[in-house]
């Protein structure tokens, strides 16, 4: 019988997040993985998307949407008004994502910076709307203090239904809860959406425990409160933008955990996975070799997690964890880079699950 072949669309990006991708292939292969996988190139660097007036990444788009896998390096957006921007809007409007799944966990060999950060953390945030891509403007004379400045925020039910579903679907497959929220309380119309959502999402999963909280309490609670299961906050766009990143940073480094984008049908199933590593482009760190794999690495077994689902074949899962069980394997055992407080190259930890995923063969 003829194995299945995932085909994977692949996003070139820029300085060190471009490096980190093609030391992520090194480990994407047959020989060392047990399953076909296909890779089909876009260049997003930002002299291509300048070149192309962002064609190329519309084309990236269309291509992932078929594909329905994609995994993404790091790109730099230019601080210029009227410039190419993110890729990032235009990838997650191309495949209509809708939600951005972002998971924080213990980093063996790492003690986290907070106490009681244990179990992992799972942010289901908006992938479009709210904050990012809002109308904009300011009123009166610049400068003086007359002058005010406004914006005008949307968000979508089939958004925050999308986003509470899927975490509570996260939360029951992981034996976690849910918990978090907006501030619901000071937005009951526009805030207060999510919340709906949430609520009637709960409706739909009675056996998952439900902790709704506003999310200066939801910030206050990760910092403080200490837990013993699986954490799933779902979360507007920019709340949750800003709560992946701390709930990473808790565990060790942004760069220690994955990100994926989601497109879901109407039945809220997956029909488009793009994974990435959450962290930027880290120019400084760029042809030195000292960058953290880890994210990308991450997002490579979490592509696979997402090519079993799609093509309904259990050997990309098997081959998915055994690379993130690699990747976690080499860290407890002090293969890290010196953000984790270790010496190894960004190479060397390339080169150690290599060496695992052969003897796990």
């Amino acid at each position: 019988m003829t194995k299945p072949t995932a085909t994977i669309v692949v996003c070139d990006g820029d300085e060190t997040g471009q490096e980190l991708l093609v030391e992520s292939l090194r480990v994407m292969t047959p020989e060392l993985l047990g399953v076909n996988l296909h890779f089909v190139n876009y260049d997003l660097s930002l002299e291509s998307r300048r070149r192309t007036n962002n064609d190329v990444v519309r084309e990236a788009a269309a291509a992932m949407v078929e594909a329905g896998l994609g995994l993404k390096a790091a790109t730099v957006t230019p601080p210029e008004i009227g410039g190419v921007g993110s890729p990032n809007r235009l990838l997650r409007e191309g495949i209509g994502g809708s939600v951005i799944v972002r998971t924080g966990r213990r980093i063996p060999g790492v003690t986290p910076p907070v106490v009681g950060t244990n179990t992992p953390i799972i942010v289901v945030r908006m992938a479009v709307g709210d904050a990012y891509g809002a109308a904009e403007g300011r009123d009166g004379d610049a400068g003086l203090a007359s002058e005010t400045a406004w914006r005008t925020e949307k968000i979508e039910r089939s958004v925050c239904r999308s986003v509470a579903e899927y975490a509570f679907v996260a939360a029951e497959a992981s034996g976690g809860l849910v918990y978090g929220g907006p501030k619901w309380t000071v937005s009951p119309t526009y805030e207060g959406m999510l919340k709906e959502e949430m609520d009637a999402a709960a409706a739909r999963h009675p056996l998952v425990t439900y902790r709704p909280a506003l999310i200066d309490t939801t910030y206050a609670g990760l910092m403080t409160e200490i837990h013993d299961r699986t954490l799933v906050i779902p979360a507007l766009n920019r709340d949750g933008d800003c709560l992946s990143d701390l709930v990473l940073a808790m565990f060790g480094s942004i760069a220690g955990a994955e990100s994926v984008l989601l497109s879901l049908d109407e039945d809220l199933r997956p029909t488009v996975a793009m994974a990435e590593a959450p962290h930027g482009t880290a120019p400084s760190l760029q042809g030195k070799n000292v960058a953290n794999p880890m994210a990308m690495l991450l997002a490579s077994a979490a592509l696979l997690d997402q090519a079993a689902a799609r093509l309904g074949d259990t050997s990309f899962r098997d081959a998915g964890t055994r690379l993130r069980n690699a990747t976690l394997e080499g860290a407890a055992e002090g293969i890290r880079t010196f953000d984790l407080g270790g010496d190894s190259t960004t190479s060397g930890v390339v080169d150690d699950v290599i060496g695992r995923l052969r003897d796990s063969k």
